[in-house]
């Protein structure tokens, strides 16, 4: 997959397109980006993903800004496993904000990257004022030449598919629900740091996983299984929050104990896998009553994949 940071001047070959934030490419991404591959080869033009960094709602909203489910890493990592061939990212920016519906279509759409078959959704709102909608879209296509097909929205066991429902799952630590919802176990990755290694003093010692923002959609203490360490998943326990009893420090870490390893894995890239929640994160009066609970959470770890083998 070709990754282009930013919008061309002028488009070198045309594509089948749709646009999109795709925070956490679920179900619903899913399902569209199987209509962008399968028109993508009836055409033969390349698929083509147009996303945005940052998110247009973490540029408005400030502090109030949603979560976000993947990193830009993961985004581009698990548009790349959904056959999308190009993958523009387009920087939100007081200068982007203001395009106005038509400047976005003749200078977005049509110069830059030369659509010839445009997916989005019926709802799909776009340019300053949130002013253009599916039907300027289709009235310019047919004047110009270009193609524009409606994505209705999916369900899945009778309930809508969509980033705020997996971002409701994963707060609510309902980890089967958000699977349901993304096909696939919910999943942080990051590289290995060093960390203060206070894990190990106390006979856990942990992974410390870079996480990249500083709001994950989940807190608390995981049943979890590990991908990039082995030929196979490897089983674990992890703890996502500001570890309260070490230093209250307040900013969000990753750290994962995993069963049986004894090997150094710095600087190794990782996929966390969140199979169960344990419980929230607490406060304890001692470093020993932290180790005794984290005790009791690998006795619990270990009993699921006891009964759930990976």
């Amino acid at each position: 997959m070709q990754v282009f940071r930013g919008i061309p001047e002028r488009a070198q070959h045309g594509c089948v397109l749709t646009i999109g934030n795709f925070d956490g490419v679920h179900r619903g991404h899913q399902s569209l980006l199987a209509k962008l591959s399968a028109k993508a080869l009836t055409t033969g033009l390349p698929a083509a993903v147009m996303t945005f960094e940052p998110h247009p709602r973490e540029y408005f909203a400030h502090e109030n800004r949603p979560r976000r489910l993947t990193s830009l890493r993961e985004k581009i990592q698990l548009l790349e496993a959904r056959g999308v061939d190009r993958l523009y990212i387009a920087r939100f920016n007081q200068r982007f904000a203001g395009l106005t519906a038509e400047a976005f279509i003749e200078d977005v759409l049509i110069q830059g990257l030369g659509v010839r078959h445009l997916l989005i959704g019926d709802d799909f709102r776009f340019g300053k004022g949130r002013t253009g909608n599916f039907e300027m879209l289709r009235s310019v296509g047919e004047q110009v030449g270009f193609t524009v097909e409606a994505m209705h929205t999916v369900d899945h066991e009778g309930e809508r598919v969509s980033s705020s429902a997996v971002r409701a799952a994963l707060a609510e630590g309902d980890m089967p629900h958000a699977a349901r919802l993304l096909g696939r176990p919910y999943s942080i990755s990051g590289r290995v740091l060093h960390g203060d290694k206070i894990g190990r003093t106390i006979g856990f010692p942990t992974a410390n996983i870079q996480l990249k923002h500083r709001s994950p959609p989940l807190m608390g203490i995981y049943t979890v299984s590990v991908e990039g360490l082995a030929d196979k998943p490897w089983p674990g326990v992890a703890s996502v929050g500001v570890r309260p009893t070490i230093n209250d420090a307040g900013r969000p870490s990753l750290e994962v104990h995993l069963f049986d390893w004894n090997t150094e894995c710095y600087d190794a890239h990782l996929r966390v896998n969140f199979l169960r929640k344990q419980r929230d994160e607490e406060r304890y009066d001692s470093l020993d009553a932290l180790t005794a609970q984290i005790a009791r959470d690998a006795d619990e770890a270990r009993a699921y994949f006891a009964q759930n083998p990976l």
